[in-house]
């Protein structure tokens, strides 16, 4: 009981769709306000013009892996700018207010699905609702025919915006595979991260990130991506919320798990899941592990081996994640894969 309540408090913790709306400030009023003062001949209209509204901007930070601070504040507004004051003073500008979300969020328009902006790069901003424009003071209005205007004008309303929220991670390696195949294992003996790990499947319910540094020292993120069953691509399961995580990578490592009853059945599920989902994730580079090979003698991984050879091309590699065995020759393979992906 106490596993399913831990994995439902991992889950809420990881939340990658949400629903916002943002509300940019007002501009101030312009007002009315006229010189009078000893001693100056010249007085006249003096109502200076208001502030413009506070801007709402949305900035990407890599510090951020999850839309959770979105999941229960929803509504969000920014400053309104003050109002002009007398001696045609402007009024304060509203405060800018800015949102911070990860790297690879997506900023959709709820009512029409239209894209409004991709935020992949840290420190990339945007505004996605704009302050509206102070109103103009009755100074403005003076002229030769109207020396003494007694109207000003009041300040715009600023953006307001219905947005969805989709965060899609930013890795370049992405692990994938059934439940158990030994993704959380072989991410937590590459990287830092420390992903949950345990004997049976759906251990891990959310995506784990984890850098994984080349010999020259360079960090490359992998993901761990977790959900993947058959019917994924149908959304059974958490195909849907998971499949879209590995649309960004730029390889694909995918273990097997080699002591399961059909390694190259469970391959193909996955394969065929690729394929149907679409969006070129059947057709992006692979690397295959079979993994576990500490748990069977040379002559039965060999015959797998062989197996795997006759429905692919793609580089097979043994390995044990959990020994590590084999793990130096599979890393070097996707440093090269990457390497002649940046060419």
């Amino acid at each position: 009981m106490f596993g399913v309540k831990n994995k439902a408090i991992q889950l809420m913790q990881f939340i990658d769709q949400v629903k916002i709306e943002v509300q940019a400030g007002k501009g101030g009023d312009g007002i009315v306000a006229f010189r009078r003062e000893k001693y100056v001949p010249a007085g006249g209209p003096a109502g200076g013009n208001g502030g413009r509204g506070g801007s709402i901007i949305l900035k990407a930070v890599n510090r951020l892996q999850t839309l959770l601070d979105f999941k229960y504040a929803r509504h969000f507004q920014a400053e309104d700018g003050k109002r002009g004051g007398p001696n045609n003073c402007t009024g304060a500008s509203g405060k800018d207010l800015i949102l911070e979300v990860p790297c690879g969020t997506m900023v959709y328009d709820l009512e029409t699905d239209e894209l409004i902006v991709d935020l992949v790069d840290n420190e990339q901003t945007f505004v996605i609702a704009k302050g509206g424009k102070g109103g103009l003071g009755n100074k403005h209005f003076l002229s030769n025919s109207n020396r003494a205007p007694e109207y000003a004008l009041p300040g715009l309303e600023g953006d307001y915006r219905q947005l969805r929220l989709e965060l899609k991670l930013l890795a370049e390696v992405g692990i994938i595979g059934l439940p158990n195949a030994g993704k959380s294992t072989l991410i937590s003996a590459l990287s830092s991260a420390r992903p949950k790990i345990a004997d049976y499947p759906f251990t891990t319910l959310v995506p784990n990130l984890g850098v994984v540094r080349k010999p020259t020292g360079d960090g490359t993120v992998f993901a761990d991506i977790p959900g993947l069953i058959e019917g994924a691509s149908l959304g059974i399961g958490l195909g849907h919320d998971f499949l879209r995580h590995i649309e960004r990578t730029r390889v694909l490592l995918h273990l097997v798990d080699i002591n399961s009853d059909d390694p190259l059945h469970d391959y193909n599920i996955i394969q065929n899941e690729l394929q149907a989902y679409d969006k070129g994730l059947g057709d992006r580079p692979q690397i295959i592990g079979l993994n576990k090979i500490d748990t069977l003698d040379d002559s039965r991984q060999n015959e797998i081996i062989e197996e795997f050879k006759t429905v692919t091309k793609d580089p097979i590699f043994l390995i044990s994640a959990v020994t590590q065995k084999g793990c130096d020759r599979l890393l070097q393979a996707i440093w090269d894969q990457l390497d002649s992906l940046h060419q």
